[in-house]
């Protein structure tokens, strides 16, 4: 269980996120929307232990965050961040076999090696597995990180904005693997996003921020709404439903 109490983050005279509390559902898939500078990157850097808060405190597993152990929290929690630069010369499956480090030391096993064919399988890089991560593509390369999170088979999957990069085709088959982590797998799975109707069409709850403070928790029909979209974005928001999800369009 994740609870976030009282979260508040300043840069300057800049309070970016400001006095945030909520409880993440275990075993669901949450999204967090808004508008640029809303504070849900920063949010997310907090709940992974990537930014230290300046006041407030995350709650995992009944005990803050920042006395868990590096080596033990990474067996429980994975993150993917918006800037991934790592500048040694690797191939994809040698990355992702860095998603097996907490627990193999670097000396995998064959259970480490199944587990990462499954994660090159997943986000379908089979072909390029042997192919050097600066030779592929933004999207390939965001797909190889991708699968590299999922090695780490951790109860918690922390993406921030994981769809960057992606075309329509490897976006969506991303949603879809998201939802099988959680439906097949029990992960919880936590994701910034900007595309509201991924957002709406794979999560089980959504976390709207506006200036730095949640604006609205609530399960997805709670959220997909006319009245909280247009306030959230103060752009105007229709919702149509297709297969019994709510799809938004704005103009």
């Amino acid at each position: 269980m994740m609870k976030i109490n009282n979260l508040i983050k300043k840069y300057g005279e800049k309070t970016v996120v400001n006095d945030v509390s909520f409880e993440i559902p275990k075993g669901k898939v949450i999204s967090m929307i808004g508008p640029n500078g809303a504070g849900k990157s920063t949010v997310m850097g907090m709940i992974s232990r990537l930014i230290e808060p300046d006041t407030g405190h995350v709650e995992f597993h009944g005990e803050k965050l920042h006395h868990w152990k590096s080596k033990e929290l990474s067996k429980k929690l994975a993150i993917l961040t918006q800037s991934n630069n790592i500048q040694m010369k690797l191939t994809v499956r040698e990355l992702v076999t860095f998603g097996r480090f907490p627990y193999c030391g670097g000396r995998t096993t064959k259970e480490d090696e199944q587990i990462i064919d499954k994660a090159i399988s997943y986000m379908e890089l089979d072909e390029f597995q042997d192919r050097f991560i600066d030779e592929l593509s933004g999207g390939q390369r965001q797909r190889a990180y991708i699968a590299m999170v999922i090695a780490q088979d951790t109860e918690y999957v922390l993406l921030d904005e994981p769809t960057n990069n992606l075309d329509i085709y490897h976006a969506t088959n991303l949603m879809k693997t998201v939802r099988k982590l959680c439906d097949e797998l029990g992960k919880t799975v936590i994701l910034v996003l900007h595309e509201i109707n991924y957002a709406a069409f794979y999560s089980d709850y959504i976390c709207a921020f506006v200036n730095g403070q949640i604006a609205k928790f609530g399960t997805v029909e709670e959220i997909m709404t006319k009245e909280t979209l247009s306030d959230i974005y103060k752009v105007d928001f229709e919702i149509m439903n297709i297969h019994g999800k709510p799809l938004s369009i704005y103009y």
